[in-house]
């Protein structure tokens, strides 16, 4: 099973922005913590950062034989539409991640147009909130291979 990690916007600088808010992990930081757990999985993590909506929709599309993705938008979940689009018609499982709690923050964060074509969204629990992520995405998809195999 291969699961992407896509981090988008300004997350490439995780550890030094706003470290009350974000945290004080790094991109790679948290990046080393989910494929140790997803080893523990038995599934393989593909990495990939972006600052560039077009760069992280391309991703999506040449690896879309991947059975799930997980990914931080940043500040493309407010308003990028193409990416929704990509990431909706990526036929794996799909779970969204933001470090913070955006329905705590200010208003035009609270808005997330990816959210919709999810299968779960994740937010306000900091680097934790990706291995919650993988937690519930890996089950999720195992039972969907289940049900798929059944006649």
């Amino acid at each position: 099973m291969k699961v992407l990690l896509i981090a988008g916007p300004n997350l490439n600088i995780l550890g030094q922005r706003q470290p009350e808010i974000y945290g004080t992990q790094t991109l790679a930081e948290i990046e080393e913590l989910v494929r140790k757990r997803a080893e523990e999985w038995g599934v393989s993590i593909r990495p990939y950062h972006s600052n560039h909506e077009g760069a992280i929709i391309d991703f999506i599309q040449q690896e879309g034989g991947a059975d799930g993705l997980i990914i931080n938008p940043g500040a493309l979940s407010h308003y990028g539409y193409a990416l929704r689009d990509a990431i909706e018609a990526f036929a794996g499982g799909k779970m969204e991640v933001h470090l913070s709690n955006v329905h705590a923050r200010e208003s035009f964060r609270q808005n997330l147009v990816t959210a919709p074509v999810m299968d779960g969204v994740v937010c306000g629990l900091g680097w934790r909130g990706y291995l919650a992520a993988l937690d519930a995405l890996v089950p999720m998809l195992q039972e969907r291979a289940q049900k798929q195999v059944k006649p």
